[in-house]
């Protein structure tokens, strides 16, 4: 089963969302199923299998999550991220003021789907592999 700190060794190699597809990989081999981030303080739960879970602490101050989407301007956010233009925080913070509260990534299935405040999906991507 993996642990919290092979995880954070793979995610120090990510340094903008252009690096995300060989994390994907990383997780891959280390069983990670899936995973849930929450925008407002960076926690993350991991998924393995059989019900296995490990889960992050809060990683930054809270992010105010906007009530209204602005979908447009995520997906405007999300595209300049992916291309490595911006940080993660900048992007956590672009998210949150763009009404995204979470997203989830399923590794089986190779998407990402961000959520706003009542759960419902905004943004629903295909992962590179």
């Amino acid at each position: 089963m993996f642990t919290i700190e092979q995880i954070k060794e793979a995610h120090s190699k990510v340094k903008t969302g252009a690096d995300f597809p060989n994390y994907i990989q990383d997780l891959i081999i280390l069983g990670v199923k899936g995973y849930d981030t929450n925008v407002k303080d960076g926690t993350v739960a991991y998924y393995g299998v059989n019900n296995y879970s490990v889960a992050t602490t809060d990683k930054y101050d809270e992010i105010k999550i906007t009530s209204a989407v602005n979908k447009e301007r995520f997906l405007e956010c999300l595209l300049q991220h992916q291309d490595g233009q911006t940080d993660y925080m900048t992007f956590c913070n672009q998210a949150g003021q763009c009404g995204i509260a979470k997203w989830r990534v399923d590794i089986v299935e190779m998407t990402c789907t961000y959520y706003d405040k009542s759960g419902n999906e905004i943004v629903i991507e295909k992962i590179s592999e």
